[in-house]
This record gives C-alpha cells, structure tokens and sequence, in this order.
C-alpha cells in the first residue's frame, strides 16, 4: 500500500495566534504546517482518512498531499 505525504494546519489555532491568543483543545504548533504520512491505495483515500482523523470542521486544513 502506497505512502502519502499530508501537509497540513489548524486555521482556528492560526487565528488564535494572530489575536494574541492560544486555541483551548490544541497547541500552538498546529498554527504551523505538520507533514503526516499515511497509508493508502490511493491519493483519494488518504484525504478521507485524513478527513477522519483531523477534519476540515475542526479547522484542519490540507495545504497538499503527495506520495512518497
């Protein structure tokens, strides 16, 4: 099964940190982009897991995605 690359953030914890202050469930760090790997058989199915674990209505955003 291939190996994906996720780069991502967390924009709610973004805005936190731009305002001077800190997001109540999630460290700073996720203000920065984070590089996840994941397995998948395919590019389609590593975003849906991804969506799974860390989803877009928590503020999670996939700035891009590649296989390694």
């Amino acid at each position: 099964m291939p190996t994906f690359e996720v780069i991502m953030y967390n924009e709610d914890v973004r805005k936190c940190l731009k305002e001077g202050d800190h997001h109540r469930q999630l460290s700073d760090d996720w203000g920065d982009s984070h590089y996840i790997e994941i397995k998948a058989e395919n590019e389609d199915s590593a975003l849906a897991k991804i969506e799974t674990r860390y989803p877009a209505s928590d503020g999670f955003v996939v700035e891009g995605i590649s296989q390694t």
